[in-house]
């Protein structure tokens, strides 16, 4: 029973430390840039508890970069940038799209290769129709 116990509060008190360490965590080193007449700006931080963070932006566009390690002890690296196109973070930590086939990537380049070759000497066009919705254009008897 003991024993049990003892195991316990083994797995617990890490879970507990950990929240612990963040209640106590402290910036151990700030830069700060007010933002200019054009709107630059930066700022950096760092705490005890491995959180590093920068950003460095203006009024067009910002890219920063985050740095910590996860609950699971796994030190997590993120740099971001967003503009007119939003936000495009990159990390290993995140999910990645599978590979493109290789009959894809080949396809694309003949057509990348070949532009419009099939469609020459036979250009679609459309077909002039009377419109038929909300019963207009109908034949009145």
């Amino acid at each position: 029973m003991n024993l049990s116990i003892f195991f316990v509060l083994l797995v617990l008190f890490p879970l507990a430390y950990g929240r612990l360490i963040d209640r106590r965590a402290r910036i151990i080193r700030s830069k700060y840039k007010r933002p200019d007449k054009r709107g630059n700006y930066y700022y950096a931080f760092e705490t005890t508890n491995r959180i590093q963070v920068q950003e460095a932006g203006n009024p067009v566009g910002v890219t920063g970069e985050v740095n910590y390690v996860s609950p699971e002890g796994r030190v997590i690296e993120l740099k971001y940038t967003a503009d007119e196109n939003g936000f495009h973070p990159v990390g290993k930590h995140l999910p990645t799209p599978p590979p493109i086939p290789d009959y894809i990537l080949r396809s694309l380049e003949y057509i990348k290769a070949h532009p419009n070759s099939e469609n020459r000497g036979m250009q679609m066009k459309p077909k002039k129709t009377r419109s038929r919705k909300y019963g207009r254009n109908k034949k009145r008897m």
